[in-house]
């Protein structure tokens, strides 16, 4: 019994050092991370965009031989956008303690739910699809994000709709939580700043497409321009209704809509409809970042299709990257963190990320997009033009 006894230890203590490389998702040639985000419902095409990025720029990496020797992992899990299902996986991601980090989350209701789990356990946060205000304070010190604040783009529209094209009328649709409240206040702030006040504004429950309620509200009245806080299904069942009852307005959408999404959801319905972008034009191979991205999408998947989504999901990955690189090849989450917090401009090619002690928001550029009679994107010219 003793000498069976001894074995078991001697093999236990053998296997320890094995099983301590592996904690925090960091073995001698793998790092690991985690993302928590929509892969069913009405965001699904956001999660799994965000994945589709985010896996081009780790495979990228990977067929250079990896960061520091190490090979990148994604192990991407299912919220349905839901806060609660969110929480959960994040919880049952920090304890199992096999990620290095949380990356590519999905939505203002969901990271609000997983964000304070994580900054409590000390675990990076890094490029959620979401441009809500929480996520800027860089004192919580393991939030990093990519895009512009949804403040940012909110402003941008009713500088578009007001200062530009002299509209008068604004009402908005959004999405009963957290996230539409965000760019709720932002558009309500905008106006403000120039005198004016909503002329009408109607909501929908997350997860659903029960729009015609708010519909109805908006269309009593008849607004120049309608401003959209939501995902992509009940967006587009919105506009669809309305086209259909004659709503002679603008339809205006913010970035996290998911604009290829829309597009195809919209169908004959989507011209004209106007997307704010935090990401350059995924078709525009003069910029170098972007060329790096059509290239590395189609080493994974030859089938796949560039977009706005994809593309900062690609960012993201690159930002994770550059953090690796910065920690050297001893590699621990807290010397990941420290990486990241030290990271001051990201050169992208064509595109950089800016960095500093209060600021954890790498890019501020907003523009706008107008989806075209085929379904395709085109930019709109700053002064009105396209």
């Amino acid at each position: 019994m003793f000498l069976k006894k001894t074995m078991l230890a001697a093999a236990a203590a053998l296997a320890f050092p094995l099983i301590a490389s592996a904690e925090q998702g960091v073995t001698g040639d793998s790092v690991t991370f985690a993302q928590v985000a929509a892969f069913d419902g009405p965001a699904a095409a956001l999660g799994t965009g965000m994945r589709l990025g985010i896996t081009a720029a780790f495979e990228e990496a990977n067929a250079a031989g990896g960061v520091h020797g190490r090979m990148l992992k994604l192990d991407s899990m299912d919220d349905g956008y839901e806060p609660d299902r969110s929480a959960a996986l994040v919880k049952t991601v920090i304890e199992g303690n096999g990620h290095i980090g949380l990356i590519g989350a999905v939505g203002t209701p969901t990271s609000s739910a997983t964000q304070p789990i994580a900054t409590e356990a000390n675990v990076p946060f890094i490029g959620p699809f979401t441009g809500a205000g929480f996520l800027r304070d860089a004192s919580h010190g393991n939030i990093y994000n990519v895009r512009a604040s949804y403040f940012a783009e909110t402003e941008a529209w009713i500088e578009y709709l007001v200062d530009q094209q002299g509209m008068k009328s604004i009402a908005i649709l959004y999405q009963d939580d957290g996230f539409g409240r965000v760019g709720l206040n932002g558009v309500t702030a905008a106006l403000e700043k120039r005198g004016m006040s909503l002329a009408a504004e109607g909501t929908y429950t997350r997860n659903t497409t029960a729009v015609k309620k708010a519909l109805l509200a908006i269309r009593k009245a008849k607004p120049d321009a309608v401003v959209m806080v939501g995902a992509y299904k009940p967006v587009a069942e919105f506009i669809k209704l309305a086209r259909k009852m004659k709503l002679d307005s603008e339809f205006v959408n913010i970035s996290f809509v998911g604009s290829d999404a829309l597009a195809q959801e919209l169908g004959e319905h989507g011209e004209g409809v106007i997307i704010s972008q935090v990401v350059p034009f995924p078709w525009d191979m003069s910029i170098p970042v972007v060329a790096q991205y059509t290239e590395a999408l189609k080493a994974v998947d030859a089938a796949a299709k560039p977009g706005f989504v994809s593309l900062e999901g690609y960012i993201v990955g690159r930002l994770a990257i550059a953090g690796l690189e910065a920690a050297g090849k001893e590699l621990t989450r807290d010397l990941y963190l420290a990486a990241l917090a030290g990271l001051s401009t990201v050169d992208l090619g064509g595109v950089s990320m800016v960095f500093g002690a209060d600021d954890n928001q790498g890019m501020d550029d907003v523009f706008l997009t107008r989806i075209t009679a085929d379904g395709q994107f085109e930019p709109i010219v700053s002064g009105g033009g396209s």
